[in-house]
């Protein structure tokens, strides 16, 4: 009996011998039979296929399930003890933008109490990646969780949230930086606007609904004149990107708050500085430059007048970030729906003492024991102001926020920092 392949492949191709008599009909069943063979063995490779492609998206969606950043059963688990509590009245905070330098201290600061914390950072290269990934490490020392993530990931906010109900949390996570709006608006657009709104919506949502602590900047103030600076002072003549997209964040969180009934803080900040510090500011890359021998470039204002900051130390900082989020009172809605009026504020959180550039370059070489090579330059138009100089009365009155530490102090913490992480054990003279 012929097999299979001899009947749909003849030995000879192309030399049949054709029985036009009576075996016609005899042709006609075997061509019908394996006609339906051929359809037959067609249906099974289609469905074999088929089994396969379903076989292979399921290892591919296994293989993205588990090589995941975050999800599953054991990063819950992880999740849920770093936001557990461990003091009476204590709260468990969400800390975006953990990995970063406010972000950094403020963590270990409310982990040291006794609060839950959990932290969300996406780690972006806009500086040294390296030097989050240490603050990431002593972070984990201390029992806190960084997840890596994006705050524009609503899937990462929800699930967040559905793991822990947060009473509290603390935004911090925004590109920094004045001078580098010129070069990357969008990345401005894409986390202090768009960030920032999916983080309020997932907010809103959530039910209890978590008090909110931000990072607004007193870069708002952007040109006034009028000295020190109130919250009650105009903010609507922003002189870069940073701080209008700052400005803009204070009035999204407002409408949040009013429709919504989410407890809403803003804080702006004031030229903070200290150990674990941002690269990109100018103590720290006058501090890199004068070591290494290279010159640094001190901008000055109209009439060569000197610049000041109302330098920050980052101690003092975190006891308002702290202050803020004890005194924050309730949010008032439930799934999104407003029952009453929530608390809306905004405070400066400065040291309300300027600082001259050129006495800051001064301090830096007696700590330093080095002369540093300097280029005074006048100030280019990229957004910064000529001075900053905070009102804190409002915070005082608050929650008692008081600055104690002195630039000459702090900078010599920072310096003895730098020297350490840096590896310069051989300087002395800074016990």
């Amino acid at each position: 009996m012929p097999s299979l392949e001899e009947e749909l492949f003849p030995s000879t191709p192309g030399k049949f011998k054709i029985d036009r008599g009576h075996n016609m009909n005899r042709q006609f069943h075997r061509c019908f039979a394996s006609t339906s063979t051929m359809f037959l063995w067609a249906l099974f490779l289609i469905a074999l296929t088929a089994s396969y492609l379903s076989f292979q998206s399921f290892v591919d969606s296994g293989s993205r399930y588990f090589s995941a950043s975050w999800g599953g059963i054991q990063w819950e688990k992880q999740v849920r003890n770093s936001a557990q509590i461990h003091r009476s009245g204590g709260m468990s905070v969400l800390v975006t933008g953990a990995a970063g330098f406010v972000g950094t201290h403020v963590s270990l600061a409310l982990k040291k109490r006794g609060d839950g914390v959990v932290g969300l950072d996406n780690f972006n290269n806009y500086y040294d990646p390296s030097l989050k990934r240490a603050r990431n490490s002593l972070l984990n020392g201390h029992g806190v969780l960084v997840v890596e993530g994006d705050l524009n990931d609503a899937k990462l906010l929800a699930k967040l949230f559905d793991v822990v109900a947060f009473t509290h949390v603390m935004h911090l996570a925004a590109q920094a930086g004045v001078r580098y709006a010129m070069e990357n608006p969008n990345s401005y657009v894409h986390s202090n606007i768009a960030g920032l709104v999916s983080l309020l919506e997932v907010c809103k949502s959530a039910n209890p609904q978590p008090a909110i602590v931000w990072a607004s900047s007193s870069s708002v103030y952007g040109l006034n004149d009028k000295a020190p600076f109130s919250e009650s002072d105009r903010t609507d003549q922003p002189a870069s990107l940073y701080a209008a997209t700052k400005k803009a964040g204070e009035e999204i969180t407002h409408t949040y708050n009013h429709i919504y009934g989410l407890s809403i803080t803003g804080l702006r900040f004031f030229t903070v500085y200290g150990p674990w510090g941002r690269p990109d500011m100018a103590y720290f890359s006058f501090t890199r430059n004068i070591l290494q021998g290279k010159p640094i470039t001190i901008y000055r204002g109209k009439n060569r007048a000197d610049l000041a900051r109302d330098f920050t130390y980052i101690d003092d900082i975190v006891k308002g970030c702290l202050g803020s989020l004890d005194t924050s009172g309730k949010s008032t809605g439930s799934g999104g729906k407003k029952k009453g009026n929530a608390p809306y504020r905004i405070f400066n959180l400065g040291n309300t003492s300027p600082v001259k550039v050129p006495v800051l370059v001064n301090i830096l070489e007696s700590h330093l024991k080095v002369k540093a090579k300097r280029k005074i330059i006048d100030m280019p138009g990229n957004g910064d102001v000529p001075f900053t100089h905070a009102n804190i009365s409002h915070a005082q009155r608050e929650f008692g926020y008081k600055p104690t530490t002195d630039l000459q102090t702090g900078l010599k913490k920072f310096v003895r920092w730098y020297l350490s992480y840096y590896g310069y054990n051989n300087r002395k003279g800074l016990q």
